[in-house]
């Protein structure tokens, strides 16, 4: 039972005890990776939502807590380990699905944009996107997480500015793509694939849905857990 969670709370506080509840916050699209320092009620109001639903629902996804809870703790994991975890998971599948997603979607432009106009807007917000991280990734992996690596080994006020002085530029690039996320569910009416769409016009919106949940994630454990520990 939900003993501990309530409206009060941030969505961002509550995904971090309760993973199942990002599940349940992408069905209602509350976005809890950027928007994760909001209160759960300020969502609902917003959204008009059913208050009573939502917890529901949370209720229901806490039976499994448990379980995931055993198989991973992110928010028990040292620094390193969590860093090691988002390179070896977010980053990598990033670094693969960037480019095959991006063949796909210059794939059913061609084959659909003329009947399809909105896959031109799609086109060029994922390339948008596709650009920004891939220099994203390397600022994390080159400087952001070095630098948290080692304030770890040799904590230092000079270390902990510099720290959030790149974490505030990582969480408006965040802020950026989740915005980009959001107008390409929105242009796409939730990845519906139109009758005359093809394999490949599937393949390409699964894609696209399979990436918006792998970033939203990655971007949760971010803001939400590892730069949590380093604010000023």
């Amino acid at each position: 039972m939900l003993t501990s969670i309530n409206t009060s709370q941030s969505i961002g506080e509550i995904v971090a005890v309760l993973p199942k509840a990002s599940e349940i916050f992408r069905k209602y699209n509350i976005d809890f990776c950027c928007g994760g320092n909001r209160p759960l009620a300020a969502a609902i109001q917003e959204q008009q939502l059913d208050e009573a639903e939502v917890l529901q629902k949370l209720e229901e996804a806490s039976f499994e807590t448990r379980e995931l809870t055993k198989r991973v703790n992110f928010r028990e994991m040292k620094s390193d380990e969590l860093i090691g975890y988002i390179v070896a998971t977010h980053h990598a599948y990033l670094q693969k699905a960037l480019p095959e997603t991006g063949e796909l979607t210059a794939k059913i432009l061609r084959a659909h944009g003329s009947n399809h106009r909105e896959l031109f807007r799609v086109h060029k917000l994922f390339n948008g996107l596709r650009t920004e991280l891939e220099q994203h990734l390397i600022k994390e992996e080159e400087l952001l997480f070095p630098l948290i690596n080692k304030y770890e080994a040799g904590p230092s006020d000079k270390l902990a500015g510099e720290i959030n002085r790149v974490m505030k530029e990582t969480e408006g690039e965040h802020e950026g793509a989740g915005d980009i996320l959001k107008e390409l569910r929105k242009i796409t009416a939730d990845y519906s694939v139109p009758e005359d769409g093809c394999r490949t016009f599937e393949k390409a919106y699964s894609m696209l849905q399979e990436l918006e949940g792998d970033l939203f994630q990655h971007i949760h454990l971010e803001n939400n857990i590892l730069f949590k520990r380093y604010e000023l």
